[in-house]
C-alpha cells in the first residue's frame, strides 16, 4: 500500500516494450479510487492495451473478464489493491484472485523509503502467497534504500526489478554489483553504456561528435547533444554512473545544470535554420528577436552563445590531443556556475 505500484506497472510496461513485447493490463484495484484512471493515462501515453470497468466492485469478476478479452495476448499484467500485511479480507482476496489467474509469476511491489520495514512486509506476503519476485520502488541509492534491500533480500524471493525514479524510465532490473558501485559512489559504466545504446541514436550520435572533434560543430549539433542527454535520464542519476564523479555532484547543481540545459532548448527552438547551422550571423538584432521569441532576457542568449564558442573550442583541442579533464571539466563548470 503506497508503494507506488500503479506507477511500477507503467515502468514495467516501459521495459517490456524496450525489450520488444507487447503488454497488456487488467485493473483489479477496486479499492482505490481512481485507480482505474490512473493505470487509463499511463496506458495511453504508451499506447498499452487495458481493460477495466471502473463501475464493476468484484476484483474477481474483473480477473476473469480480463483473461477472456486479453485471451490472445502474450504478456498480461494484472493490477491488484495495494494492500497491508494486517488486511485480511485484502490477503484473501489476492488468494482467491491467484487461483483464477494462475499467473506465471505473482510480483510484490515495495516501497524502498521504509527501510528495513520492508523485509517485515515480504515476509508477511510470503507467508500468505507464493512471491515468484520482488520490486522495490523509490529507490534511489539512498541509506534507507541498501536497509530495504538487504531486508527484502532474506525473504529468499529474488529482487527483479528497482524503481530509481519518478520518471517512467526511471526503471531497471536489479543487479547488485551495479547497485552497491553506485551506493558507494564508484559509478556505473556498464548501466551507461547500455542505457545509451537504447535510447541514443548512433547515427546522429556520430555525426555530432565528428563534427565536435573536427571544430564543424553547430547549434545543431549542440541541440541533438542536449536531446540526447535529456534521454539518458536524470542529469544526477547519469552523473551518478560515471565513476569518480557518482556521490560528488550535489543534486542541487545537476538540477541547475538540467534546468540551465532546458532553458538553451527553448531559447534554441527560437532560432532559425540558417542561426543554428552558422551562429556566427548572430549578431545584436538577432539576440533580441530570439530573446523575444523564447521569452528570456538578451543575456541568457548571449550566455547560450558563450557556452556553445567555449565547448567548440573545448572539443576541438580535445580532437588535437585526446580528453582531458581539464577540458570536460570547462565544459561542466559552466552549468554549475
Amino acid at each position: 500500500q503506497g508503494s507506488g505500484k500503479t506507477t511500477t506497472i507503467g515502468k514495467l510496461c516501459k521495459y517490456l516494450q524496450r525489450k520488444g513485447f507487447s503488454p497488456a493490463v487488467v485493473c483489479t484495484d477496486t479499492w482505490r479510487p481512481a485507480a482505474y484512471e490512473q493505470l487509463k493515462q499511463l496506458t495511453e501515453d504508451m499506447q498499452i492495451q487495458l481493460y477495466g470497468d471502473p463501475d464493476n466492485k468484484d476484483a474477481l469478476d474483473l480477473a476473469e473478464k480480463g483473461l477472456k478479452h486479453f485471451k490472445n495476448q502474450k504478456v498480461i499484467i494484472f493490477d491488484t489493491a495495494g494492500r497491508h500485511k494486517n488486511e485480511e479480507d485484502l490477503i484473501e482476496e489476492m488468494n482467491k484472485l491467484d487461483k483464477i489467474i494462475e499467473p506465471d509469476e505473482s510480483i510484490l511491489v515495495i516501497d524502498g523509503t521504509i527501510g528495513q520495514q520492508a523485509g517485515e512486509q515480504a515476509k508477511a506476503f510470503s507467508h500468505a502467497t507464493d512471491i515468484g519476485s520482488i520490486i522495490i520502488s523509490k529507490l534511489d541509492g539512498t541509506a534507507k534504500g541498501g536497509g530495504a534491500l538487504s531486508a527484502v533480500a532474506e525473504t529468499g524471493a529474488p529482487i527483479k526489478f528497482i524503481g530509481t525514479g519518478e520518471r517512467i524510465d526511471e526503471f531497471e532490473a536489479f543487479d547488485p554489483e551495479r547497485f552497491i558501485s553506485r551506493l558507494l559512489g564508484m559509478g556505473d559504466i556498464r548501466s551507461l553504456i547500455e542505457k545509451a545504446e537504447e535510447v541514443i541514436d548512433e547515427d546522429v550520435a556520430t555525426k555530432t561528435m565528428n563534427n565536435m572533434l573536427s571544430g564543424k560543430f553547430t547549434l545543431m549539433d549542440m541541440q541533438n547533444q542536449f536531446e540526447m542527454m535529456n534521454s539518458m535520464g536524470p542529469m544526477q542519476q547519469v552523473m551518478n554512473m560515471i565513476p569518480g564523479l557518482g556521490g560528488k555532484i550535489p543534486k542541487e547543481a545537476s538540477q541547475m545544470t538540467e534546468d540551465k540545459i532546458n532553458e538553451f532548448k527553448i531559447i534554441m527552438s527560437s532560432m532559425t535554420e540558417e542561426e543554428m547551422l552558422n551562429p556566427k550571423i548572430i549578431k545584436t538584432s538577432r539576440i533580441t528577436r530570439i530573446a523575444r521569441g523564447s521569452g528570456v532576457d538578451e543575456n541568457s542568449v548571449k550566455e547560450l552563445l558563450r557556452y556553445y564558442n567555449n565547448t567548440k573550442k573545448a572539443m576541438k583541442g580535445i580532437g588535437r590531443r585526446g580528453m582531458g579533464g581539464g577540458a570536460m571539466n570547462r565544459i561542466m563548470g559552466q552549468f554549475m556556475k
